[in-house]
């Protein structure tokens, strides 16, 4: 990193007076020592004034999670607003789309009545109708994956709580819960997949997400009452993730997720005696006077208006077993320290640096798709689909029509992979954007984040951004224990969040925002996307998915 004594303390007097006269003054272009000397401010800003872990506090602690279109999720973007006002960003607003129900659980329990009483573990299914007060009944275990298992148990659930999950073998993983990557590991990365496409694959994955919903409207016909699933991690974890959110096409009756302790034990005790009797409570509410989740836009303006802009995000929206603090408060929350770290350098950049906190995650990517549907490009998807019908429909939808911002997007930024620090950056794919990432990532090298990898990342709000050409990247972060035990799960609290990675990681996607809004390279794009052929076209459908 070059730099001049001189320099940096009449950079120091100008900062300092810009302070006084206004939050963010127009400056010329940078010169390379200008660009080092503003990165090194974001650094001091960053690692000893940091701010991440105060912000953190106030969204996970003080507002919670953040189911999608909830009343936790508005009052998390109202706040976010005020904040980034706070910090002097400009066009700070929501953008809404069309979604769904809102839903807000403010309570539940579920209990073993007989043959003991006992407390259980569990956790409402997401967009689950409520229960008429406690509903008091005999468990029966009737195991269904698949449509074809109905016909086993019809007749036989009247008046029972259905617990359909196998219960398999209580399991112990031999892998650590918790660990940083080695170099070896992240060198493993850094490969080329070639792109693959299974056009039977979308319809599997629809089948697949629509099951639980016609499992239910099969229980009603049949006079079950209720709906209990075994939790897919052990540990006494929950996680309670639900998709059925479009008015009309909820779940038929309450549904409820049990930790796999407490399943395993109901199940034992139906298989070898009695069948146990259990409560459970949903109290749950339905909001349909509002359709729209909303995406929170703010800007740092750039000085000239035909660069384009730079962009970071993170998904803000959450499940509710937890407070969201990895999935993906620790995203947001460094956009948001990121907004703040640029914002205190009081001088603006050249191009645009826009920043979103992004809804809809969790249910496929819906508020970063409906950012690119209104600013960057169309697909011909068909607008009576809904879901995940409409989320497997659009990413297979051809051609792609580029809108006025398709150029102007020069780069995204991507943080959803829990609280780790950043070890480097993901090329998606695109060989060629390597040495300019590389070139912006070589000031934070000394702490950990020098590595470019080839390897594309999936399942988070880039995904669509690479899907029509755009150069959308993800950072490499350390795993700690985010995929073992915290993802989605009930400790997805700010206890799981490590201060030093966040306060890293939140200086170095500042740095790359700085770097990229400033910079005379531009990153190379992929070509537009066309209709691949398929990947295997001798492939046999498997008549048992």
């Amino acid at each position: 990193m070059s730099s001049r004594p001189a320099f940096r303390g009449a950079l120091r007097a100008a900062a300092a007076l810009s302070v006084l006269l206004a939050p963010l003054l127009p400056a010329p272009a940078l010169a390379g020592p200008a660009e080092d000397a503003a990165v090194a401010r974001i650094i001091d800003e960053g690692m000893n004034r940091s701010a991440v872990m105060t912000t953190a506090s106030q969204l996970m602690d003080g507002i919670g999670p953040r189911l999608t279109n909830s009343e936790n999720h508005r009052k998390a973007e109202r706040w976010a607003m005020d904040v980034l006002r706070g910090y002097g960003l400009t066009n700070v607003h929501a953008e809404p789309f069309n979604f769904g129900l809102g839903w807000n659980a403010d309570g539940w329990s579920a209990a073993m009545v007989s043959p003991r009483p006992l407390a259980l573990t569990a956790i409402p299914v997401a967009w689950s109708p409520p229960t008429t007060g406690a509903v008091r009944a005999p468990v029966i275990v009737a195991p269904m994956s698949r449509e074809e298992n109905f016909a086993e148990w019809k007749g036989k659930l009247a008046g029972r709580i259905v617990l359909v999950s196998l219960p398999g073998a209580t399991s112990e993983s031999k892998d650590p819960v918790f660990k940083r990557y080695t170099d070896a590991e992240i060198g493993e990365f850094d490969k080329f997949d070639q792109p693959r496409f299974d056009p039977e694959a979308a319809a599997l994955q629809i089948r697949n997400r629509s099951f639980l919903r016609k499992l239910t409207e099969f229980l009603k016909a049949e006079g079950a009452l209720a709906l209990v699933r075994m939790s897919y991690r052990d540990g006494k974890l929950v996680h309670g993730e639900g998709y059925d959110f479009v008015p009309g096409k909820t779940l038929a009756v309450p549904a409820m997720e049990l930790a796999q302790e407490d399943y395993r034990r109901l199940v034992r005790l139906a298989k070898t005696g009695a069948a146990p009797e259990i409560e459970l409570n949903i109290e749950a509410r339905f909001d349909d006077k509002n359709l729209m989740a909303e995406n929170v836009i703010a800007e740092i303006p750039g000085t000239d208006p035909k660069a384009g802009y730079v962009m970071a995000g993170a998904h803000f929206d959450s499940w509710i077993a937890g407070d969201g603090a990895n999935d993906n408060g620790a995203g947001s929350v460094a956009v948001i320290e990121a907004a703040r770290l640029i914002a205190k350098l009081g001088i603006r950049p050249r191009r645009t640096i826009r920043f979103a906190l992004w809804s809809g995650e969790e249910q496929g990517l819906l508020g970063s798709r409906a950012y690119i549907e209104q600013h960057l490009a169309s697909r011909p998807v068909d607008p009576a689909l809904t879901g995940i019908e409409s989320y497997v429909a659009w990413r297979n939808a051809f051609p792609i029509t580029p809108k006025a911002e398709y150029t102007a997007l020069k780069a995204y930024f991507n943080m959803d992979n829990g609280s780790g620090r950043f070890r480097g950056i993901y090329a998606e794919g695109n060989l060629g954007a390597g040495a300019i990432l590389g070139d912006w990532l070589a000031p934070f090298k000394a702490m950990g984040a020098g590595r470019v990898v080839a390897e594309k990342t999936g399942g988070t709000d880039h995904v669509y951004l690479q899907s029509i050409g755009l150069p959308g990247y993800q950072f490499i972060q350390d795993p700690l224990d985010y995929d073992s035990r915290v993802h989605h799960s009930s400790i997805d609290t700010l206890d799981h969040m490590r201060a030093d990675d966040m306060r890293q990681a939140s200086v170095i996607l500042a740095g790359m925002l700085w770097q990229a809004a400033n910079s005379d390279k531009e990153l190379p794009r992929s070509p537009l996307p066309t209709q691949p052929a398929p990947t295997d076209p001798f492939k046999v459908a498997d008549p048992n998915q």
